[in-house]
């Protein structure tokens, strides 16, 4: 694969082989994050499990104590009281059925979708459309749920869903370059404490197969595993 010019500079400032504690990470990824724009750090973790296994999947949600620097779009799905509910706790969008064919007619203009356990038949009509591109609304993640006022106000927070890939990997925004190194060191300990939680009782062997962190134009930074 190759890079542009300012990305093959930026990896000779750095050992790209050394393995970094997180703070030493969080400076190095820093330093590298020279764009003209605030660009956003990814954690990216490698687990030793096997997602195939309905017993080793890691999935859950974890609301970061800086949040993620980014506006969420939040769409309610969800009718009555709810949909009122809803609008008043600041939601982007809220609906029913015309959200459902709007959806269906290729809108997709939202982050996250929150509905309520009685409208799950009727999100059930885009679960192809929303579930590919990890929108679907799920018990496990919350946004599912009665209590949408909590669900949108813990979203709006900065709460973000982490859930194995095809390949074994975790990849969770820890927020802006503009955070600084205290924040975004927050934000780390709090992913990897989740993701230590979420070890799922099957998995043998080392836990954390591989760390990285990178910005948006960056290369990655490997770092120290915690087990």
């Amino acid at each position: 694969m190759k890079h542009g010019k300012r990305y093959d500079n930026v990896v000779k400032t750095y050992d790209r082989l050394k393995v970094y504690s997180p703070a030493d990470a969080i400076d190095t990824v820093l330093a590298t994050a020279k764009a003209k724009f605030d660009e956003t750090i990814e954690l990216h973790v490698r687990l030793g499990v096997d997602g195939r296994n309905a017993d080793q999947q890691v999935r859950g949600v974890v609301v970061l104590p800086h949040g993620t620097g980014k506006s969420v779009k939040v769409l309610v799905i969800a009718k009555g009281d709810k949909a009122d509910e809803a609008a008043k706790a600041g939601a982007d969008y809220v609906g029913a059925e015309e959200i459902i064919t709007k959806i269906q007619g290729g809108w997709l203009d939202f982050d996250v979708a929150i509905t309520t356990p009685d409208m799950m038949g009727l999100v059930g009509r885009i679960a192809r459309i929303l579930g590919p591109k990890g929108l679907m609304p799920n018990p496990k993640s919350g946004t599912v749920t009665m209590d949408v006022k909590k669900a949108i106000n813990d979203v709006k927070a900065g709460k973000v869903e982490y859930r194995l890939d095809k390949t074994n990997n975790v990849h969770v925004i820890l927020g802006k370059a503009s955070f600084g190194k205290e924040k975004l060191l927050d934000n780390y300990n709090t992913v990897i404490e989740a993701l230590t939680k979420a070890k799922p009782a099957a998995a043998k062997g080392q836990y954390f197969k591989g760390i990285s962190l990178a910005s948006t134009m960056g290369p990655g930074v490997k770092v120290q595993g915690t087990i």
